[in-house]
């Protein structure tokens, strides 16, 4: 087992250690496959990660191993990783910040397979730029997601807000909404489950917003709790800790359409192929205002 790779990015020299070290077991992806694939995709990731806190999900021992969580930057990162540290409920906590692909590459020689990025920026952690509905199936076919999201754009349509959609790589799609950063997050979360209301009531049969999940009867439930301060979501072209190494990836809404996609439609070897187009280039994603949307979604049950 070869000892260390080195990787040039940005003017660093990033070493990648035990690189023959297999991840995913099942698939035989190394750790230096892992590291070539990030490698590949900073373009199009890192600027979904810059300037925004992190939660690093490693596996050290592989996807068989449970692997562990990580918010707090370890003593022994380099001085040239990015940090911000933020308030807690009885202290603080210091992140990572993921700004170059050196840094992405030094995370993955850290064996985090997955980075879940906070949804504000590191200078205005209360006041988010994304605000995300959690869509996963209630059972194996993902009809209902595929469903769910597009009912929701079009709901979003109605109030005038752009929205984009991504798979997860796990078990469903994420649908996010750029905002303008001037609501805080207990704003945010009231407009979003005020949306996720409305969108259950016109689709009684099929979708909700009830937490337990016996209530649910069998019904896509509209998860908005992301939505809050220092919680998290997969970052967009993250790798899962899953077999098979799916992605979490950027789509466009015309790919909600095809009934073959599922939250794992794109795999770390599909990875050439999804990098052919950018799903989300051409749409117009800048920050909108919430206060003219929660007006017109007010408007909608007059």
């Amino acid at each position: 087992m070869s000892a260390v790779e080195k990787l040039r990015a940005g003017g660093r020299t990033v070493e990648i250690g035990r690189p023959d070290k297999v991840l995913f077991p099942e698939d035989g992806i190394t750790k230096a496959e892992l590291a070539g694939y990030y490698r590949t995709v900073a373009r199009r990731m890192v600027p979904q990660l810059r300037g925004r806190p992190l939660m690093l999900e490693r596996h050290p021992d592989g996807i068989d191993d449970h692997g562990f969580m990580q918010k707090d930057v370890p003593e022994y990162f380099p001085d040239w990783i990015d940090r911000v540290e933020l308030p807690k409920e009885d202290g603080t906590v210091t992140y990572a910040v993921c700004g170059d692909t050196a840094t992405l590459l030094y995370l993955v020689d850290q064996a985090c397979l997955t980075p879940h990025r906070f949804l504000s920026r590191a200078d205005r952690p209360d006041h988010p730029d994304r605000l995300v509905f959690d869509l996963d199936p209630p059972g194996e076919d993902f009809t209902p997601v595929r469903d769910a999201a597009r009912w929701l754009r079009d709901l979003l349509d109605e109030v005038r807000l752009p929205s984009a959609v991504m798979t997860t790589g796990s078990r469903g799609l994420h649908v996010l909404v750029p905002l303008d950063r001037r609501a805080a997050f207990d704003d945010v979360r009231a407009f979003a489950r005020e949306l996720a209301e409305v969108l259950a009531a016109r689709h009684l049969d099929q979708l909700t917003t009830e937490q337990s999940k016996p209530a649910r009867r069998g019904r896509l439930y509209l998860d908005i709790q992301r939505n809050a301060y220092a919680q998290t979501a997969v970052a967009p072209y993250a790798v899962r800790a899953r077999p098979g190494a799916p992605v979490a990836a950027p789509v466009s809404w015309a790919d909600v359409d095809d009934p073959e996609l599922t939250a794992g439609r794109w795999t770390l070897a599909s990875a050439e192929q999804l990098l052919k187009e950018d799903a989300w280039r051409g749409r117009n994603l800048r920050g909108r205002s919430l206060t003219p949307a929660r007006r017109r979604l007010a408007g909608l049950g007059k």
